[in-house]
């Protein structure tokens, strides 16, 4: 009798064997509905087998085999296999997370039936191309030339053509019939990249994915993937997973991102799995960035990855000049120098758009009673409620949790509470009052909470209706504005000295990409960036737009201190109701690694910088390897002892494997 051995959604790591007289080879790859316990799950069938370790009489028989749609591929599974794998985490959890809510649930969307012969049809293209570089045009035959997998580096400074760059690329694809994958870090920058593809491609079917579609349209991409009727397919980093059976090309846009990192669940970075899949089916895969992470510079450096340049602007006659304002010495106004006010009202006298970069949305970071010291703090998380002005709450920016802003102190019953610090919404009260004439409009998480009130502030900006944004990171990358000549970064120096030695790298990448939005076009940019330590070394890299030199430096840093990529990191982390038990628990995953830690470091557990989140307690265990192979060997042994590990109600553990996040 045939038995299927299927992986089920459940924090153990192993498959679950069931009787199915009916099944056979070609099921493996079905979804299956089982009995679990009082309840039926949906998982995914990997194996067929004649014999289990369990009695048959104790084995439970498939409530159905969900045949509606194609089997998921050999090399789909061969990919959850290896995430399951690499990043320590239960097969049946990493299947679940890749399959979208509605098919994961048992369910399928309506599909709407395709022309015959529409998978395959050759893409149309727009007749009138722009002209390219001969930069771009040696990047675009490099990655024509390639037989084969190969990771390309496209390192192009910002407004260089990089997407140009992508489009030839994918379009050579779409000519030979296959199908490309394109991944950019966030949701909001999908629907503008869709337009510009389908504009150059009209003839496509191009599909999107990402976690802010509706079910039923994730799941209705998802079967077009599968099917190979999606000849493009366009999405954030949850698409690494989308089956294509004819994926020619796999392109990661801004590829050093921190967003392609996922901080919770299965916790894969969706660039590395897409440089495995492209290995995988033995394929090209660019990366591109005008920053790109150290670790993919690295491997470029050393030859593992091939660089392909692009050190020209494709439409401005030059890079924006950067400068560095000292504010040592000078009395700002709300925050703001003369020199970036100054720039402020020259470029309204033009008409031309400014942009104010200050990465902190809120009013202020928090609100204080100055007499008896009281500050808003958060009751559930070891982090202070930023002051929301406009809508009169006081908000965690890490739990959600949000309150009204008290009418006097709660201690003391003082009513003169002040915000200290600033946020977005603080410069742009000032600057409304500054510039009565300018229509200043504020860009972030609070204005734009949805796509739709998203898609209306970028028309508004592209319209030439607001003359200074006020921004967050949500505006540093992946946009053009014509009118856009001056931006002014406030408030960064505080990155400079953080404990997270990846904190100089984000800020200069934050920094040159937000930057990069001015003068895009035929009008000259210029960036001030307000500092009060002018001459520090990260600085005068971006006032030469020298971001090799800024990266061999961080290199040679972290060669001596023994950082990625010169080792290999993975976290554990644990939750519960105190910090003792946190700390308890992960002393002794640290006493049942002591025996496998052959070639591996292991450190002391300690608090989370964040050490309180949402009630929770939250403690970590760094493990250290020069060498990744032996890491690895170390946390599969490592994972089984963990399991057999006793921990109190209510605790949670998991695995960050290379993670981003100290």
């Amino acid at each position: 009798m045939n038995i299927v051995r299927v992986a089920l959604d459940l924090p153990l790591p192993r498959l679950f064997d069931y009787l199915a007289p009916d099944s056979d080879e070609s099921d493996i790859g079905r979804r299956v509905t089982v009995p679990f316990g009082t309840a039926l799950r949906t998982g995914v069938i990997v194996a067929i087998a004649t014999a289990s370790e369990h009695p048959d009489g104790k084995l439970k028989s498939v409530t159905a085999i969900l045949r509606d749609m194609p089997a998921l591929p050999a090399e789909w599974l061969a990919l959850c296999e290896f995430c399951a794998r690499y990043y320590q985490t239960p097969l049946g959890e990493v299947t679940s997370f890749a399959l979208p809510p509605m098919l994961r649930r048992g369910k399928l969307p309506r599909i709407r039936k395709p022309a015959a012969d529409a998978a395959v049809a050759p893409a149309p293209t727009v007749d009138a191309l722009p002209p390219l570089l001969p930069a771009q045009q040696a990047a675009v035959e490099a990655i024509a030339g390639v037989d084969g997998f190969h990771t390309l580096l496209l390192h192009g400074v910002t407004g260089s053509g990089k997407t140009e760059v992508y489009l030839r690329a994918i379009d050579a694809v779409l000519a030979r019939g296959g199908q490309a994958l394109m991944l950019v870090p966030e949701i909001a920058l999908t629907p503008q990249l869709e337009g510009r593809v389908a504009a150059r491609f009209p003839g496509a079917h191009i599909v999107c994915a990402n976690s802010g579609m509706a079910d039923a349209a994730r799941a209705r991409g998802f079967i077009e993937a599968l099917t190979g009727r999606a000849q493009i397919v366009l999405g954030t980093r949850l698409a690494v997973f989308m089956p294509m059976p004819r994926l020619q090309l796999i392109v990661v846009d801004e590829e050093h991102d921190a967003s392609f990192k996922q901080q919770e669940g299965l916790r894969y970075s969706a660039r590395d799995v897409a440089i495995w899949r492209a290995h995988q089916l033995n394929i090209p895969i660019v990366l591109g960035s005008a920053t790109p992470s150290l670790e993919t510079f690295h491997h470029a450096g050393s030859g593992r990855y091939r660089m392909l340049e692009l050190p020209e602007r494709a439409v401005a006659e030059a890079m924006p000049v950067v400068r560095i304002v000292d504010t040592r010495r000078e009395k700002l106004q709300e925050g703001l120098s003369a020199a970036l006010l100054a720039g402020l009202q020259l470029r309204l006298e033009r008409g031309e758009q400014s942009l104010v970069f200050l990465n902190r949305r809120g009013y202020a970071p928090v609100l204080a009673c100055p007499p008896c010291g009281w500050i808003s703090r958060c009751q559930r998380c070891a982090a202070n409620l930023v002051l929301h002005l406009a809508d009169g709450r006081l908000r965690c920016h890490h739990c959600g949790f949000e309150t009204r802003v008290p009418r006097a102190c709660p201690d003391c019953g003082n009513v003169d509470l002040l915000p200290f610090g600033r946020g977005t919404q603080r410069l742009e009260t000032m600057l409304v009052e500054r510039f009565p004439e300018a229509r200043v409009l504020r860009i972030d998480r609070d204005s734009a909470s949805t796509p739709k009130k998203w898609q209306a502030l970028l028309a508004t900006i592209h319209a030439g209706e607001a003359d200074i944004l006020v921004g967050t990171q949500m505006l540093a990358k992946g946009h053009d504005f014509p009118l856009l000549t001056l931006v002014g970064a406030v408030g960064a120096d505080a990155a400079l000295f953080a404990a997270d030695f990846r904190a100089p790298e984000r800020l200069f990448a934050q920094l040159m990409q937000v930057g990069g939005r001015s003068g895009r076009a035929a009008l000259p940019g210029e960036v001030l960036i307000q500092t009060e330590y002018p001459d520090h070394p990260l600085y005068q890299a971006l006032v030469e737009h020298d971001y090799v030199r800024f990266a061999r430096t961080q290199l040679d840093e972290r060669r001596i201190a023994g950082f990625p990529p010169f080792s290999f990191q993975a976290m554990l982390r644990a939750e519960a109701r105190t910090m003792e038990q946190a700390l308890d628990f992960l002393a002794a995953a640290r006493s049942a690694a002591v025996a496998l830690a052959a070639g591996v470091t292991l450190y002391d557990p300690v608090p989370m910088r964040l050490q309180r989140l949402m009630t929770l307690e939250r403690g970590q265990l760094l493990v250290e390897s020069p060498s990744r192979p032996a890491l690895q060997a170390f946390l599969a042994a490592w994972m089984e002892a963990l399991y057999a590990l006793k921990m109190p109600a209510g605790l949670r553990w998991h695995l960050d494997v290379d993670p981003l996040e100290f």
